[in-house]
């Protein structure tokens, strides 16, 4: 369970910053697990280059940010009034771009990223079992930025515009407000976010070109279920997301061990516990279809 929660605060710091885009400027962005993968790059080679993880965190959060305001400022603008098809077909030209060039720079072998000591070791749990510290960090870190997602969007001039530009976005630039430079900060806040979510995962696997898509597939399943543009939706959605499959790959596997060979058993459960998550979606559409918590409009 607690694992499953991990999992699912990493998607939700994804699938925050997916639904404020798509929710704010109506935007299919496929590059998004680009940008996670640029924050697990900045923050394996900043935290090699000066020994502190606390560093590689902080140039994760500004190179992810500034790849997202530059990409924004150079070719997403260009696409808001264009077709959904003519977005994905350049996002998707993005993601070869990145890749090419994070290859170019860091070499086609992955780097590798240590735990700080401070977090390193594990807690008790009641029942007398440990858990690994890191990982109930990461989970606190996305209650926070849960939390304070929260209160930038319902409590402050910046959120209130956020909220405006998602129901009427040529009313607040008559208004005064310049929509380009809204558009610039949300898309630099959604790619910190995604460049967190990329640096806090990259001490517990290796970081490696094309890491974000898988991740990536996960997070629009995320606000599918959740609903566009919600962050409440995004936040459930990924708990939901989480806890689905890494209980169902728990889970699965051990039950058809019950009911035939344990060779088959692991082929069997494992091939249920991948489709676990969009079985789960498809139910959901199927009840909500707009997801269980869409945005409110008007």
């Amino acid at each position: 369970m607690l694992n499953g929660l991990q999992l699912g605060v990493m998607l939700f710091l994804m699938a925050a910053g997916l639904t404020l885009i798509f929710g704010v400027m109506g935007l299919i962005n496929l590059a998004h697990g680009s940008l996670y993968m640029v924050g697990a790059f900045a923050c394996a080679s900043a935290a090699a280059a000066t020994g502190s993880f606390w560093a590689g965190l902080a140039a994760s959060l500004a190179a992810a940010a500034a790849a997202g305001a530059i990409v924004e400022i150079l070719v997403i603008r260009r696409l808001y009034r264009r077709d959904h098809l003519d977005q994905v077909l350049a996002t998707f030209a993005l993601i070869l771009i990145f890749s090419e060039g994070t290859r170019w720079l860091f070499g086609s072998f992955p780097l590798y990223l240590d735990i700080p000591p401070l977090l390193q070791g594990t807690v008790s749990l009641p029942g007398g079992s440990r858990y690994q510290l890191y990982r109930l960090a990461i989970i606190g870190v996305g209650i926070a930025v849960a939390v304070a997602l929260f209160l930038l969007i319902a409590k402050t001039r910046l959120g209130m515009r956020i909220r405006a530009g998602e129901s009427d976005r040529e009313m607040i630039g008559a208004l005064g407000v310049d929509i380009r430079t809204l558009y610039t900060l949300v898309f630099a806040l959604g790619a910190a976010l995604a460049g967190l979510a990329g640096a806090l995962v990259g001490a517990l696997q290796s970081v490696q070109v094309g890491m974000g898509e898988p991740v990536l597939i996960l997070a629009f399943v995320v606000i599918v279920i959740g609903g566009i543009g919600s962050i409440k939706g995004a936040l459930v959605g990924a708990v939901i997301v989480g806890v689905t499959d890494t209980m169902g790959r728990f889970l699965l596997p051990q039950l058809f061990g019950l009911l035939m060979p344990p060779s088959q058993a692991g082929l069997v459960g494992g091939a249920l516990a991948s489709m676990l998550i969009y079985i789960v979606m498809a139910v959901v559409l199927a009840v909500k279809p707009q997801g269980l918590f869409p945005a409110a409009k008007g």
